[in-house]
C-alpha cells in the first residue's frame, strides 16, 4: 500500500525555499539540543557544533532575501510549507514537553 500523497508545496520564490530548508535544519539541531528531550550529551555537542554554521547559512538566506528586494516574510505561504515538510513535528522538539499535570 503506497503511503498518503502530501499536499504540493506553495509556489515559492527559490530565496524562500532556501529560507525554508535552512530554518528547518537549524530547528532539527536544537531539537536535539534540547535539554527537555531524551538523548545524551554527545549528541547536544555534536548538534550544537553543527548549528553555527547552519545557523550562518540561514541568516545568508535572509540576507540573500533581502538583497532581492524580498523585504516581506508571506507568513501564510511560508506556514504552508513548513507543515508540507513535517514543520509542526519538528518544531514541536524545541519546546517543552508537556508537564505531569497535562
Amino acid at each position: 500500500m503506497l503511503p498518503p500523497e502530501l499536499p504540493p508545496l506553495p509556489a515559492l520564490t527559490r530565496a524562500e525555499a532556501e529560507l525554508i530548508d535552512r530554518y528547518l535544519e537549524v530547528v532539527d539541531l536544537l531539537g536535539r539540543i534540547n535539554p527537555a528531550q531524551h538523548g545524551d550529551t554527545y549528541r547536544g555537542l555534536r548538534a550544537a557544533q553543527a548549528l553555527v554554521g547552519k545557523a550562518t547559512a540561514l541568516r545568508d538566506a535572509l540576507a540573500l532575501m533581502h538583497r532581492r528586494g524580498e523585504t516581506e516574510l508571506h507568513a501564510a505561504t511560508l506556514a504552508r510549507a513548513l507543515r508540507v515538510l513535517d514543520g509542526e513535528r519538528r518544531t514541536a522538539r524545541v519546546g517543552l514537553p508537556p508537564g505531569p499535570d497535562g
